[in-house]
């Protein structure tokens, strides 16, 4: 049993690698101001991720039933839908903090326009303003793990009530699998925050993988629209 559990902590690490997963903390991890802040939302994206994981198969252990399988696809494209709108609003952010354009006169009267990017302003950002920002709870980060553990509870449970003999040998599974998601999400914020903040004050660079990231999340957001929405139709 112990090597049971010890799979249910692994396989959770192993989920959080999911390409959805990846897209929704690549977004994420745009919004942080420092790696540290990176694997915090990371790891809050688990949180949100294990409660609901355990939320659900509580309310499936509780009603003896299961989770139908029209519905778990369902939940599939509303994630889709989340990573749509995740990948929209970070091109909006670029276009709002990071491209500006400014009209200039030289040497005569006719005006020209040109793009200029301010996001390594960060460094002079701190220089100017000497206090403290504060704290917060990032309830964007937890709201969308909670989507994505509502999104895969349904092949969790079904594999759990397969492999375990009891009702709270499951749910410590469950809660282990959380756990791995937990690390394995701050591990992945990790990896993908170093390179983002390392080119940071290169703003054609910072710009590239921010579009990179955004258009990776569209991608992978629409095709899981197709998948639970319009497959069934065509």
């Amino acid at each position: 049993m112990g090597e049971l559990l010890i799979l249910g902590f692994l396989l959770g690490m192993r989920h959080s690698m999911e390409a959805d997963h990846v897209a929704a903390v690549a977004t994420l991890t745009t919004r942080s101001r420092s790696t540290r802040e990176a694997i915090w939302l990371g790891a809050v994206w688990g949180l949100g991720h294990t409660i609901t994981l355990l939320v659900v198969f509580c309310l499936v252990l509780s009603m003896d039933g299961v989770i139908p399988e029209r519905l778990a696809e369902g939940l599939e494209g509303v994630v889709g839908v989340m990573l749509i709108l995740l990948g929209l609003d970070l091109i909006r952010r670029m276009l709002r903090e990071r491209m500006h354009f400014h009209g200039h006169r030289h040497g005569g009267d006719v005006l020209h326009f040109h793009a200029h990017s301010h996001a390594g302003d960060c460094a002079l950002h701190s220089l100017h303003h000497q206090h403290p920002h504060p704290r917060y709870f990032p309830m964007r980060a937890l709201c969308v793990g909670l989507m994505h553990g509502l999104a895969g509870s349904a092949a969790l449970i079904l594999l759990t009530l397969g492999r375990v003999s009891s009702p709270m040998t499951g749910l410590v599974y469950v809660g282990l699998f959380g756990l791995g998601s937990i690390g394995g999400m701050a591990l992945l914020s990790l990896i993908i925050s170093v390179p983002l903040h390392s080119v940071r004050h290169i703003s054609w660079l910072w710009n590239g993988l921010q579009t990179l990231v955004a258009v990776t999340t569209l991608v992978i957001g629409s095709l899981l629209v197709y998948q639970n929405y319009l497959t069934p139709w065509v």
